[in-house]
């Protein structure tokens, strides 16, 4: 495991260096060994840090360091598996990226080699020195580079990785961009909504009361609903804060959270139709890469398992996999498991008899990938006619609650008396 270490080091040059580590070793003897292989230094001070203030120093240096952007992670597995690829060492390449100091350099990827360099030079591998950083390589990408550095082809293994991290980032850029117009509308609606609530109300209230109004049952409800929440406004937001930060909390502590949440979105019409493109893109794109790569069908399985999100989908790769071990073949325990659509379970099986079956994944993959563009799209036009709607209906109440019953005062005083 992954302990803290502060320690402070006399340099060749004669100078002093101090910091923290994190050092996956069991023994201070290993951490000091590891200190002095890789600075070249002898080592004056180290102590570990309790298991607490680790946790604690842990959370800090992920606030003070900037994470690296998605699209970035991807141009440097890129240059990482190009430079691989045409014989230049994993070493040679990274330190290559750490030392670039050309205006167009990225200095959050600079950041990461720099941590890659720690872990190759004490004699790690490049799984190792992904493993180091898991907030910067996701799973998926851990997996592939386990995969080269288990076959030997490292250069293939980043490439793919390097692939499907821009497949990830088009993903997530199509539906960004195609809720970027609903979002806007209907912040500026609640907006519009609490303005009204906050400041235009109270004062129709008290203009009301001053002239002795007789309102409608209607008004008068929409008066008595609009004047509690503007007295108790910072009450609900603090209470509607609290409620969400308290389901984001249990929503990454518990398991059994995460997994009812996934069983109820994916029988809910939209979410089912996104999540169910997104899963099984996802699905046919990671396991045709591990099929193509040569590893058996239960270890992809296995790696696949640890990679996916989705407890929905997550759920049944590992009862897949428990078919897989017993002999079946892939196609028959999808079919036993459930969950999969006949079209994905039918091509799997053409493959199996084929020989093709990472041709015919890949292809599941593409397709997939192209209806959940579809799907984003699709809810992106349909959202836009219904936020005129739901702004239409929220000004005809106001309409109806409290400029009808302004213009009949208006006309009542306006009236000549007799």
């Amino acid at each position: 495991m992954k302990a803290v270490y502060y320690y402070k080091l006399l340099l060749t040059s004669g100078r002093t260096k101090s910091g923290f580590a994190f050092i996956a070793v069991e023994k201070d003897s290993s951490a000091r060994l590891w200190l002095e292989k890789v600075y070249d230094a002898l080592v004056l001070k180290l102590y570990r840090l309790p298991a607490g203030w680790a946790a604690v120093f842990t959370a800090l240096r992920g606030l003070t360091h900037k994470s690296i952007k998605q699209k970035a992670l991807a141009g440097l597995l890129r240059d990482l598996a190009v430079m691989t690829s045409s014989g230049i060492p994993v070493f040679e390449a990274t330190r290559s990226i750490a030392d670039d100091t050309s205006p167009d350099s990225d200095p959050q990827a600079a950041r990461v080699c720099r941590l890659m360099l720690e872990e190759l030079q004490s004699g790690g591998t490049v799984t190792s020195a992904f493993e180091r950083q898991p907030d910067i390589f996701p799973e998926t990408v851990r997996s592939l580079a386990l995969i080269g550095d288990q076959t030997g082809s490292m250069g293939t293994m980043l490439m793919e990785a390097a692939s499907h991290m821009d497949r990830i980032v088009t993903m997530k850029a199509d539906v960004r961009q195609a809720m970027i117009y609903p979002i806007f509308s209907f912040a500026t609606i609640l907006g519009a909504g609490a303005f009204w609530i906050v400041y235009v109300v109270p004062n129709l209230v008290a203009l009301f009361k001053q002239l002795n109004a007789k309102l409608p049952a209607f008004t008068v409800a929409f008066l008595g609903v609009a004047s509690w929440l503007s007295e108790n406004f910072l009450s609900v937001m603090f209470i509607s804060m609290a409620l969400v930060i308290g389901m984001v909390f249990l929503w990454r502590r518990s398991i059994t959270v995460r997994r009812k949440g996934y069983r109820l979105a994916h029988r809910l019409p939209i979410s089912r139709t996104l999540l169910s493109s997104a899963g099984l893109a996802f699905f046919a794109e990671y396991l045709s890469i591990l099929v193509r790569a040569g590893i058996d069908i239960a270890d992809s399985l296995k790696i696949l398992d640890a990679a996916t999100q989705d407890l929905y989908y997550k759920d049944r790769i590992n009862a897949m996999r428990a078919f897989v071990q017993r002999g079946d073949r892939i196609s028959s325990a999808m079919r036993q498991v459930g969950g999969f659509p006949a079209l994905m379970v039918r091509m799997i099986a053409v493959g199996e008899d084929s020989g093709t079956l990472d041709r015919q994944l890949a292809y599941l993959s593409t397709e997939y990938a192209a209806r959940l563009k579809r799907t984003v799209e699709t809810i992106a036009e349909i959202v836009k006619p219904l936020v005129i709607i739901v702004a239409g209906a929220l000004f005809l109440v106001l309409i109806v609650a409290l400029l009808l019953p302004v213009y009949d005062l208006i006309r009542q005083t306006m009236a000549p008396r007799m």
